[in-house]
């Protein structure tokens, strides 16, 4: 009988020795072209070399060894494990990253930068790196999905303050790096079991501070690469590392576990296909909230009307948008304010840009708006029962709002703009690419970069090309 760590090796291995479905394969291209995206705006958005991007690409530009992998918008090759240290903390920083519901973790960011590294290094096919993405992100997902508890109503991981995008994640790297660098399938469950020795992250920065969640999928992302070039020169990791009695699912889930949501239906129920991509670049429990805000200003609703504002979310993630109160209504840095439910909505009230609201909403000039902490203070932050009945299936929120005439309006959404019952479509997709890219590249390199990974599905371009297109104009 297969151990959980065989069975996601194996059905692994199919991905990349058997064709892929053609709706998952289009897919990985997407998830490939939003992290690609991503890790542009984020070069371009750096703030200074204390910045987690600048301070990653400078350690990792130092440290020696073969320059095989690149480092995307940077025009620097690095060892594969570093690369993938680099292209996991610019896809994660500006938290634009896409996400696996109800496991509530991001798993694009730290695969895709993974399976890049390692599919350069050993120089593998375009179609071995989009399987090699499309298995790492479902065992990803699938380890999200089995921390789900129905009891507490939320992922036992989060529920403990533990970051399951880079724990969860530095399994699903090694898997896209082992099939990149060829592994069998025992071979490849070594890689798993190696990296679960490497995942950790906590949640803490998100309530109160500090850039060091930023490097979180840049870890699991080197983890995973080392752990899959560990396991190809022989190293082994134990058979039951996830359901062994000190395997990972006692160490950090108490042993509360869904067997199911790991192995049922490998191969047939992806889940990969259920993950959602972002439209504004924050926290995704400010999304809803967001929604709200947009809406009564479609509305009508003027920033200067509003007298108080209720936002009514989902219980559990109180904790992470709205406490503690006063660092949330006065944000110490344009990131700390991704995560601040009085400052989203105060901002969407005013107007924001992009889809809704982008990057420049969250720049240091808007955080030094006059108008925004005066707006924030106004703003409270309230449990609301539908929203906790619908988290973390979906995003939900309310937002009611008392105007100085004395007014009272409200808007309310079950499932925020980009979720499970509303995605993206591909015409926002692309244009949420755009808007990021052309930060870091002229228009004509923006939209030859589009084609070139769109054209991947049909393996009419490789990806080599695809990140040659992302190097700086000289």
């Amino acid at each position: 009988m297969r151990t959980h760590v065989q069975e996601l090796a194996r059905f692994a291995v199919a991905c990349r020795d058997e064709s892929l479905p053609g709706e998952v394969t289009a897919d990985v291209v997407h998830r490939v072209l939003d992290v690609l995206g991503n890790c542009l705006a984020g070069r371009a958005e750096s703030e200074g070399a204390a910045a987690p991007d600048a301070a990653v690409l400078r350690l990792v530009d130092g440290w020696a060894g073969v320059r095989e992998a690149t480092a995307v918008g940077s025009g620097v090759r690095l060892p594969a494990p570093n690369a993938a240290l680099a292209n996991g903390t610019f896809a994660h920083l500006l938290d634009f990253d896409d996400t696996h519901l109800p496991s509530v973790l991001h798993p694009s960011a730290n695969v895709v930068p993974a399976a890049l590294a390692a599919a350069e290094a050993a120089d593998a096919p375009t179609a071995v790196l989009l399987a090699a993405v499309a298995a790492g992100i479902e065992v990803t997902n699938r380890l999200g999905m089995a921390s789900y508890s129905a009891e507490l109503g939320n992922s036992v991981f989060f529920d403990k303050g533990l970051h399951a995008t880079s724990i969860c994640g530095a399994l699903g790297a090694a898997t896209a790096a082992g099939l990149a660098y060829g592994l069998d399938a025992e071979a490849l469950a070594s890689a798993v079991g190696i990296a679960a020795s490497m995942g950790a992250g906590l949640l803490e920065a998100n309530r109160t501070g500090g850039t060091v969640k930023r490097v979180h999928c840049g870890w699991a992302a080197h983890g995973g690469v080392v752990a899959a070039a560990l396991a190809r020169e022989g190293v082994t990791g134990p058979p039951t590392v996830l359901e062994g009695r000190f395997g990972f699912f006692n160490a950090y889930l108490d042993g509360k576990y869904d067997a199911a949501a790991l192995t049922g239906d490998l191969g047939t129920r992806w889940e990969l296909l259920r993950t959602v991509y972002k439209p504004y670049p924050s926290n995704h429990f400010t999304h809803p909230g967001i929604d709200c805000a947009l809406a009564l200003r479609a509305r009508g609703l003027s920033a200067d009307e509003v007298q108080h504002a209720e936002l009514g979310i989902a219980e559990p993630v109180l904790r992470t948008i709205a406490e503690p109160r006063a660092l949330k209504i006065r944000p110490t840095t344009g990131y700390h304010a991704k995560f601040s439910g009085p400052y989203t909505v105060a901002r969407a009230l005013l107007g924001g840009g992009g889809l809704g609201l982008h990057l420049d909403d969250f720049s240091e000039d808007a955080l030094a708006d006059p108008r925004l902490p005066d707006l924030a203070q106004r703003v409270t932050v309230v449990a609301d029962e539908s929203a906790t009945a619908r988290f973390p299936a979906s995003f939900a929120a309310v937002l009611r709002v008392t105007t100085c005439a004395g007014r009272v309006l409200e808007h309310r959404v079950d499932c925020s703009r980009g979720g499970p019952e509303h995605p993206l479509s591909r015409t926002e997709l692309l244009a949420k690419f755009r808007l990021n890219a052309v930060r870091a590249l002229p228009p004509d390199r923006t939209e030859g970069l589009l084609a070139a990974v769109v054209a991947m599905a049909e393996g009419n371009v490789d990806y080599r090309h695809v990140l040659d297109l992302t190097m700086p104009a000289d």
